[in-house]
């Protein structure tokens, strides 16, 4: 069984044989599947009526718990986005419903943002489409590669996330 990447690889090797192509075999089928990723999760978003953007910001309200709120600094560093970026996403997301602004009673100058009931139904709703969609991209890996593969990622990544 070859894809596109083995056809890339092989034609890279025919003209440049002096090159090691192990990193574009791997990295390579990477960006193909997040390319299929990404359309993955926007058609779940477009479903429940959210963009990504959206989703991020819902999603680290609702993984925060009870009750669903979070500090906008906070906010921040959930989704990595500038101060100016998140003013703007709370504004719009309050503006269809999804989220509130409730001042910071530790606070007073601060405020929180807070996940409304139609906000927590819609990101809930995307969520579950969200993996109905990453599993099918993973039905070629039974459980057990499946859990190697996130073994494997996840030394790929953590070097980045800590520095």
């Amino acid at each position: 069984m070859q894809d596109e990447v083995d056809r890339l690889v092989e034609a890279w090797r025919r003209e440049r044989s002096d090159l090691d192509l192990r990193p574009m075999e791997v990295l390579s089928r990477v960006s193909r599947l997040s390319h299929h990723l990404d359309r993955a999760r926007r058609q779940a978003f477009t479903e429940h009526g959210i963009e990504s953007w959206e989703f991020d910001v819902l999603a680290a309200l609702r993984r925060a718990g009870p009750p669903y709120e979070l500090s906008p600094g906070r906010l921040l560093r959930e989704t990595l986005v500038t101060s100016g970026t998140m003013t703007n996403r709370v504004d719009r997301l309050a503006a269809r419903g999804l989220v509130e602004r409730l001042p910071d009673p530790r606070d007073r100058r601060g405020v929180l943002v807070r996940l409304t009931d139609v906000g927590r139904a819609t990101v809930d709703g995307a969520m579950s489409a969200l993996l109905d969609r990453e599993r099918d991209l993973l039905t070629g890996l039974d459980a057990a590669e499946q859990q190697q593969l996130a073994a494997l990622l996840r030394s790929l990544v953590v070097p980045f996330e800590t520095s």
